[in-house]
């Protein structure tokens, strides 16, 4: 018995409920299909259903096996469908992980047109600002903002991510515009909880000098659509990347001040789990990520930002 045909039968198993439903998809004997599982079982040492006389139920090695399992057969079906000449066209599905506001905000397009580009890929998505595991949450490929700890991934660096600050017209006729970053430290501020120290505002100045500062907060929030528009209201001052903010600052809800300072500031990434062989829809999505945010901040043109 071959390996593949008893980690079909799991995978088909697994998907109907039943060993005779996946007897009836794949076409084979039902005695078959229960041998292959045994066998399966049996190589790899461990249960991979609970079994009682009525139904299946995949036990937690079997939940964590049937991820890497559903991935390997559909590498070898898009591997079969490339080496075929009458198969040229992506399939599959694609799942995708990435930061809420900038997901929504800038990948929207980019994955409007992939898959307008690519109707056979089916795309899953997660939008959320927490750290998503690819490898046991079952993820080909995230979007990331920030250092990267996980070194067993592979990453592609894109363009670099800068934050500014920034307060409504009438905040800054109210408490005066800054001159320097501890001008700041007795205006209220909104800042971005997910942070670990949200308090303690970190700078570099032109001259190299850096500092910090701990400005009173005014509110504290975890998504930074929130903040901005709660700094366009007059709530306080806010420190955020620039790709939340240029909208704003081109409308003239928003001023920017201290444009000489460096605050946060990281970068995007593409990052996919290691493997022999990545994808070709993998490939694909990366590509076109690439493409649209390499080197190229389009959301900076135009803020008057030193370059460096």
């Amino acid at each position: 018995m071959s390996r593949f045909e008893e980690i079909e039968a799991f995978v088909r198993i697994a998907h109907s409920g039943s060993i005779s439903g996946a007897a009836r998809v794949l076409r084979v004997a039902k005695s078959a299909v229960s041998r292959r599982l045994s066998d399966l079982e049996a190589r790899l040492g461990v249960q991979l259903f609970a079994r009682t006389t009525r139904s299946l139920s995949l036990t937690d090695a079997g939940a964590r096996f049937l991820k890497r399992a559903e991935a390997l057969l559909e590498d070898i079906e898009e591997a079969e469908g490339e080496a075929s000449a009458a198969q040229t066209e992506l399939a599959g599905t694609l799942k995708i992980a990435a930061p809420l506001s900038f997901g929504l905000i800038h990948l929207q397009p980019l994955i409007s047109e992939f898959v307008r580009n690519h109707p056979k890929v089916d795309v899953e998505i997660d939008f959320s600002d927490r750290r998503v595991d690819l490898v046991s949450e079952g993820f080909d490929i995230a979007v990331r903002i920030g250092v990267l700890t996980d070194s067993s991934l592979i990453a592609r660096k894109l363009c670099r991510v800068r934050s500014i600050v920034a307060a409504s017209p009438d905040f800054w006729r109210k408490y005066g515009h800054p001159k320097h970053p501890h001008d700041l430290a007795k205006m209220p501020c909104v800042r971005y909880s997910n942070v670990a120290r949200p308090g303690v505002v970190s700078y570099w100045g032109p001259k190299g000098e850096s500092g910090a500062i701990e400005p009173p907060i005014r509110l504290l929030a975890n998504n930074g659509e929130f903040l901005m528009a709660m700094a366009q209201d007059g709530a306080g001052f806010v420190i955020e990347p620039t790709f939340f903010l240029h909208g704003a600052v081109r409308q003239h809800s928003l001023e920017l001040a201290l444009l000489d300072y460096e605050w946060m500031s990281s970068h995007l990434h593409v990052v996919y789990p290691p493997t022999r062989q990545v994808s070709a829809r993998v490939r694909a999505f990366a590509d076109a990520v690439v493409a649209k945010f390499n080197n190229n901040p389009y959301w900076d043109e135009g803020l008057g930002l030193p370059t460096c």
